[in-house]
């Protein structure tokens, strides 16, 4: 009788559990009915052999038996009774906890993101071509505060906003960096984003500064996309039903890049072929239990950029004023994560590739119309990042690129770091960068540069964009 007691009461245990966190309000609710359902059936399962186990208990016993016995052995239905009542009770407060709403529920979750970068240039700005000075600097280069939360069970957004200092005045200047709605329960595996964020172009183009594998952005995509690949519209992204994981995105919008304060000046009237229209598609490779290959490729265009950017002086006193623009990328990240120490340990080798191919109306030097240009130019960088301890990595990263607007014009750069995580809030990055030119890139000004960087960055409350939760 105790094997059957100690058997009543393991069948009932795996229902007294907590049910899975669903995504949405409509799961919930359709997992907690499911549940209630299946502890009710046990409940009628449990209460059939309780009455099995009386009817058991009430049978005279066989003459073989000792008389004895009876006495010895008391019924157990009582304390049968009393587990299953037991058990019912925390199935009802399970059930309970399930169905209860919390004030906070619908609240946005909110974080503050500081960087801090101190750094020494051995040459001035003229001679950089960057909006820094030369010599010992300092600035706040950016402060972040983000929002999000869960709008209904079927979307959720979330809002950016920056702050910078200002170069010349040092001022603190505030911006909205992205203000997004994104669908969460669309049928076919899509997921549809609207309002302004960073468009899936590439592999770094639509991470934020701080969280680089280096204190800087790669050269290639400051100089075909602008920075970061901001922009004002809607993309889409379809994963395909196969079963191998594929991503599709595409997407238009009026700007894509932050390289001007109005990429796509309309004047009074843009025409749809004044839109941006990009795509990416994606895929991951298991090639081990350790190893991971994530390859992909990108494409851009803007079939009217109208003045994106203004006039662009050149070298030789001519301007450009850019009229087509076409970015196509393919890039690819080999990540290596032992199974037994992926928390102390890892090895990523991230590489991209760009081609830009742009069209320009040309002037020279007195203003007289001059025949338009194509410009075809290749950019590319490549990093080595390795984490060796829990709170310690270093990472190296060498820029190529050629100017979109003359080919012939080349920059270099390498800059290894090294960088200290007090924890996944606080981290401290140390880095040095050389910076070369070919002959055509000296005959803009430009000149060799040595720049030591020191990056402090810091998170308070939550902090997540979207390509962390991919």
């Amino acid at each position: 009788m105790k094997t059957m007691i100690t058997l009543a009461t393991f069948c009932m245990l795996p229902f007294c559990s907590t049910v899975a966190f669903a995504q949405t309000l409509e799961d919930r609710l359709k997992t907690l009915e499911e549940t209630l359902i299946k502890q009710q059936q046990t409940i009628a399962e449990q209460q059939k052999l309780i009455n099995e186990l009386t009817t058991e208990v009430r049978q005279p016993r066989s003459p073989a038996s000792p008389p004895a016995a009876a006495s010895d052995q008391p019924a157990p239905t009582d304390e049968i009774q009393q587990q299953v009542q037991e058990l019912k009770e925390k199935v009802d407060q399970v059930a309970e906890a399930q169905t209860r709403t919390f004030p906070s529920v619908f609240n946005p979750a909110i974080g503050v993101v500081g960087e801090t970068i101190f750094g020494y240039r051995s040459k001035g700005s003229a001679q950089t071509g960057s909006d820094r000075p030369g010599g010992f600097d300092a600035f706040q280069r950016s402060v972040e505060l983000n929002a999000a939360a869960s709008v209904d069970p079927f979307a959720k957004a979330y809002l950016v906003v920056n702050g910078s200092a200002d170069p010349v005045t040092g001022e603190l200047a505030w911006g909205l960096e992205e203000a997004a709605l994104q669908t969460t329960a669309l049928p076919w595996n899509l997921e549809l984003k609207a309002g302004r964020f960073f468009g899936e172009f590439g592999r770094l183009a639509y991470i934020h500064d701080h969280e680089l594998p280096v204190v800087n952005r790669p050269l290639v995509l400051d100089r075909y996309i602008g920075g970061e690949s901001r922009t004002d519209g809607v993309q889409l992204n379809w994963l395909l039903p196969v079963e191998h994981y594929v991503s599709l995105t595409t997407g238009l919008g009026t700007q894509f890049g932050g390289d001007a304060p109005n990429p796509n000046n309309p004047g009074d009237n843009r025409r749809f072929s004044g839109l941006n229209f990009w795509g990416r598609l994606s895929t991951s490779f298991d090639l081990s239990p350790e190893i991971s290959l994530e390859p992909g490729i990108s494409g851009l265009w803007n079939p009217h950029t109208v003045d994106r950017g203004g006039a662009l002086p050149q070298p030789d006193g001519s301007t450009f004023v850019e009229r087509e623009r076409r970015l196509v990328g393919t890039d690819l990240v080999l990540s290596y994560k032992p199974l037994r120490n992926n928390q102390f340990q890892t090895l990523t080798w991230g590489t991209e590739l760009l081609y830009s191919d742009n069209s320009f109306d040309a002037t020279d030097s007195s203003g007289g119309s001059q025949p338009g240009r194509n410009v075809g130019s290749l950019g590319l960088y490549s990093y080595l990042a390795y984490k060796f301890h829990r709170q310690w990595s270093t990472a190296f990263m060498f820029d190529w690129v050629e100017d979109p607007q003359n080919k012939h014009a080349q920059t270099f750069a390498y800059s290894p770091n090294i960088t200290w995580s007090f924890s996944h809030w606080n981290q401290l990055r140390l880095q040095y960068t050389y910076t070369d030119h070919n002959a055509a890139s000296a005959l803009a000004g430009l000149r060799p540069d040595h720049a030591l960087y020191l990056q402090w960055s810091w998170i308070i409350g939550s902090h997540s964009h979207g390509w962390q939760q991919r």
